[in-house]
């Protein structure tokens, strides 16, 4: 019987970008025979995300209020362990993770039987490489996760991830809330799952606005650094 692949879509005002990538995805055919459902989290858009959404047949996942990054995606892991699915991918439905990238991340974990596979744009630097100011913050949290996990993790701030049933687990029960994946690779690593990288191509977002618009500040690296390590020091 072939395995069941769920991907989570975060959405918050993405009706400009995510027809196209759910047309991509329903083009997109996964190696291992794996079967997909589309999961799009509506963290309460002001937009015709909805709308979008369910033309394109996804199942739509409504939050009564504005969770975030963390909880929207939360809410497709948790979804994704109650209806048994062996693999969960987060992708952001604003384009900047191709559907045909897929394929990488999933052959991957069939080859490496790594529980958290991510989609990194700096292992081969291909694609869209992100702003300068982004690029210094993701090589500082690259040095944080490193002495914090003995882990190279080029893309600790990737939300192109999957995550196989170990990792659901542990992020159903429990998902940094806000800016997560940073954060998250320390409770995975503390867990003892297996992470890797996979060297991928991304685009430059198609439409609406980044979630995070104050990466490159001081505030914003010192508040991720400080979660990091309460993460870090927390008992299981």
């Amino acid at each position: 019987m072939p395995g069941k692949v769920l991907i989570v879509i975060p959405c918050y005002n993405e009706e400009a970008s995510l027809p196209s990538v759910l047309d991509e995805l329903h083009q997109t055919t996964l190696p291992g025979g794996y079967q997909m459902e589309v999961a799009v989290i509506n963290d309460c858009s002001k937009d015709n995300t909805v709308a979008v959404a369910r033309k394109h047949k996804a199942t739509v996942l409504d939050l009564p209020v504005n969770l975030g990054i963390g909880g929207a995606v939360q809410t497709g892991i948790r979804y994704a362990k109650e209806n048994d699915f062996d693999i969960a991918i987060q992708l952001d439905g604003d384009g900047q993770h191709p559907p045909k990238e897929l394929g990488k991340l999933v052959g991957h974990h069939i080859e490496s039987g790594a529980n958290v596979v991510i989609g990194s744009r700096f292992l081969e630097k291909e694609g869209f490489q992100s702003s300068f100011l982004r690029r210094l913050g993701i090589s500082y949290f690259h040095w944080v996760n490193r002495v914090m996990t003995g882990k190279h993790i080029y893309d600790s701030t990737s939300g192109f991830r999957l995550f196989d049933r170990s990792a659901i687990r542990i992020a159903a029960a429990n998902y940094p809330d806000e800016y997560p994946e940073p954060e998250s690779l320390v409770l995975f690593s503390k867990a003892g799952l297996k992470i890797a990288e996979v060297p991928v191509i991304m685009s430059a977002r198609r439409g609406g606005q980044s979630s995070i618009r104050s990466f490159g500040s001081l505030y914003y690296c010192i508040k991720v650094s400080l979660a990091m390590f309460f993460s870090f020091i927390r008992k299981p």
